[in-house]
């Protein structure tokens, strides 16, 4: 009896998961038209939420698939599929982040040799701005 209740409330635990998920999404499709029209705040608190959500998504898929229960009892064409999604979603967020930080330089070029910088943003100080992951 104690593995079927174990059984019973890891896949009550599961549809949780998913029902946030889908709520989640719903919320998002809700909120995406109301985006269209939102200031630079808005978009700016929008985006940092996603960006919350997908790396709270990923953790836990990490998790997920770390788990010997999980893993042990996935089928072959599961752990495929999984994995060929996961490479396309990484190469749509490194195109993303390729094209943004792009034509964000070449943007800031542009106000750089317009002399139109806010000289309170740019001042660094003497030190140097740090790209993320790169040392």
């Amino acid at each position: 009896m104690g593995e079927s209740h174990s059984a019973r409330s890891f896949v009550t635990n599961l549809e949780q998961w998913v029902e946030t998920q889908k709520l989640v999404l719903s919320s998002m499709f809700r909120i995406e038209d109301r985006l269209k029209e939102s200031d630079r705040l808005e978009l700016i608190l929008a985006t940092r939420m996603a960006f919350r959500h997908m790396i709270r998504t990923l953790e836990a898929f990490d998790r997920w698939l770390q788990d010997p229960l999980i893993v042990g009892h996935m089928p072959r064409e599961m752990l495929e599929q999984v994995q060929r999604k996961s490479w396309e979603l990484m190469k749509q967020l490194l195109e993303l982040d390729i094209d943004h930080t792009s034509q964000f330089k070449e943007y800031f070029n542009k106000l750089a040799k317009e002399g139109k910088l806010n000289p309170l943003l740019t001042a660094q100080g003497g030190e140097e701005r740090r790209v993320p992951g790169v040392f």
